[in-house]
């Protein structure tokens, strides 16, 4: 099937009189005759399918069998084209038998039973998370030695090359992340086009397995460069590929677990790394090339596995290959009326993206980021939480806390032993946020964390004064660990999880990309400077400037990040449609005196207007002095 054919909508799309997906409307007619900007509407995503009757689904379903060669299964195409449509009230379909019954519900009693392919892939994306983490600080360990081997030392001011040397410990550093937002991120969606998403984490492993090899026999400094380039091209494919197999091969009931555990599966591999680092930390002048060479370890069961797991139906379904979308999805789910169910459902919502994007390129669809009211405000929003992860300063102590404590101690063995302390604290707290995440929310969590944060890490800054080296280690690595406790629920998981759930489908993968490249483009501008900086500020000026970042990055989230915590498409898009100065005007003026009423002066008598009916008109002024509603206001 050609793409032109499978681009062919379903004729029952146009047959009922309904608004097109993507359009743009006015909220009323005020707002039309003012040519006020207009909302951009997402929202019938939410279910395509649902408004069609039963002898129009029927039909359509036969005309997809019809045009696909799939006759012979429609009887089960049929069955899960009624369950997609009424998904919570399969009980009162007639149609199904028993056995169809019986699975639906196993469905949602056991949420984590499924085939050993979803199992596989749940694996797979997991170590592609540790690869992530153990690449990150393979080089923590190995900078207290290779700058010296490579005759760059820094831990002589007196040097004339001090301050030159300090920048080329920081370009090595910083090359993977140069390498992922300049190049790897966008070229992903090329390679994921032509190649699928196991295709192009073939590739990403393969760069995670020669870059690492490759740096652990360089011998100058711009060899090691070049390789953690190359590190890069690895990183930044993986980084955008394996969360998207995940979850287009997941069923919708466990694919928010499965973004969530990107971010702990990418703190257990920081903590290996660092496992890693001080194993081989005391075997001679190869210890750093071992601490680099080792993050290949991970990268080998990637490549194993990669063709061991389904491709992703959905990625079949966009190139036309339904008999293998097919084909795996009944591999992916334990019984055919499920796999049934998916395999029309991504269909009739792959032609809804289709029309919504239209002809439009990457560059027209890169640019609408920036000035569509609607996208442009969940631009903005990701573009916060992707720096904040940045501004706080854990990269600070990920990517450098070996060269932070040897600094403190002067003793290498207890450097590492710190490092790996903070490694472990970092992913056993990272696994509350599963629950966290969904029960306090997105900005909840975030404006808790990050002034625990600012005040635990210019503590931690501060120990760096005392002079006796025992007490000093203990203090500094006391308030690193509560920095990291305070992090590893909050800003740790919150941006890619709310990055992917913050732009409509239209733009959910360009959106993501540009979210990625922040967060890339930042590590890489921290790991380049950090050093120079700690030897121009020292470490208790390197930490309070990370520190005062803290409160800056709470300010912006404030004033610029909406919650999104369990909100429908429909309910996300009324959100991004209000304008950033309505949402800051709101936070400012009504949800500040209301937290200071409530909170500080305690009085149980204070209500909050709601963000969306302040944005539809009522104000502050609606309120009587009681601090209720006057209603005849409103």
């Amino acid at each position: 099937m050609s793409q032109s054919d499978f681009s062919t909508k379903i004729e029952s799309f146009d047959s009922e009189k309904k608004p097109q997906v993507g359009h743009v409307e006015y909220r009323d007619e005020a707002e039309a005759r003012t040519g006020g900007e207009p909302h951009f509407k997402t929202s019938k995503l939410s279910n395509p399918l649902e408004s069609l009757s039963r002898e129009t689904l029927l039909r359509d379903v036969n005309s997809f069998a019809e045009k696909f060669n799939l006759q012979d299964v429609v009887t089960d195409l049929e069955h899960g084209a009624l369950i997609a449509q009424r998904p919570t009230e399969f009980e009162d379909i007639p149609d199904l038998t028993e056995d169809e019954k019986d699975a639906l519900r196993n469905e949602k009693e056991h949420k984590w039973s499924h085939p050993f392919a979803m199992y596989a892939t749940i694996v797979l994306c997991s170590i592609g998370a540790c690869v992530q983490g153990w690449d990150q600080t393979g080089s923590a360990g190995a900078n207290l030695s290779f700058p010296t081997e490579f005759g760059i030392p820094i831990d002589n001011s007196s040097s004339p090359d001090y301050n030159k040397n300090n920048w080329i410990v920081g370009l090595v550093n910083s090359a993977p992340y140069i390498s992922a937002f300049a190049c790897s991120v966008w070229l992903a969606d090329p390679f994921n086009h032509v190649f699928g998403r196991r295709g192009t984490l073939f590739f990403a492993a393969i760069f995670c397995i020669a870059a690492p090899l490759g740096s652990a026999f360089t011998h100058k400094w711009w060899e090691l460069f070049i390789c953690r380039l190359l590190l890069g091209l690895g990183v930044g494919f993986k980084e955008v590929t394996a969360p998207v197999l995940a979850a287009e091969n997941a069923p919708t009931i466990i694919r928010g677990a499965l973004v969530m555990s990107w971010q702990m599966w990418t703190a257990f591999g920081i903590f290996l790394g660092y496992s890693a680092n001080l194993i081989v930390h005391d075997v001679g002048r190869i210890a750093w090339r071992l601490q680099l060479g080792s993050a290949l370890i991970p990268a080998v069961p990637l490549l194993a596995l990669v063709y061991l797991v389904p491709e992703s139906p959905r990625w079949y379904l966009k190139r036309g290959k339904i008999e293998k979308a097919w084909e795996s999805l009944l591999k992916l789910r334990k019984h055919r009326v499920l796999a049934a169910r998916d395999l029309y459902y991504i269909y009739v919502q792959i032609l809804q993206e289709r029309e919504m994007v239209g002809n439009n390129n990457v560059f027209k669809r890169v640019c609408e980021l920036f000035y569509k009211n609607r996208l442009r405000q969940a631009t903005l929003a990701s573009f916060v939480v992707m720096i904040a992860q940045q501004m706080c300063g854990i990269n600070v102590i990920s990517f450098f806390s070996s060269s932070i404590f040897q600094e403190v101690t002067g003793n290498v063995t207890q450097s590492m032993w710190a490092s790996w302390g903070f490694g472990l604290i970092n992913f056993l707290f990272a696994i509350p946020a599963f629950y966290t995440i969904d029960t306090f929310g997105r900005r909840s969590l975030l404006l808790f964390t990050f002034p625990n944060m600012f005040w635990t890490l210019l503590v931690a800054g501060l120990s760096y004064l005392i002079t006796d080296g025992d007490a000093k280690l203990g203090m500094m690595a006391t308030f690193i660990y509560l920095f990291t406790i305070f992090y590893s629920p909050g800003e740790g998981p919150v941006p890619f999880t709310y990055s992917a759930e913050v732009f409509p489908l239209s733009h959910r993968e360009i959106g993501m990309a540009w979210a990625v490249t922040v967060n890339n483009f930042f590590a890489a501008v921290l790991s380049l400077t950090f050093f120079r900086m700690n030897a121009a500020m020292t470490t208790t000026g390197a930490f309070g400037f990370y520190a005062g970042l803290n409160l800056v990055a709470f300010v912006w989230i404030f004033l610029w990040v909406p919650e999104t915590k369990q909100l429908s498409l429909e309910e996300l898009d009324d959100v991004f449609s209000i304008p950033t100065h309505t949402f800051t005007k709101y936070q400012t003026s009504v949800w500040l005196p209301w937290f200071c009423k409530r909170y500080i002066r305690f009085d149980k008598s204070a209500e909050l207007v709601d963000l969306l009916d302040y944005a539809h008109g009522t104000r502050p002024s609606d309120l009587r002095e009681d601090g209720r509603f006057d209603n005849n206001k409103i």
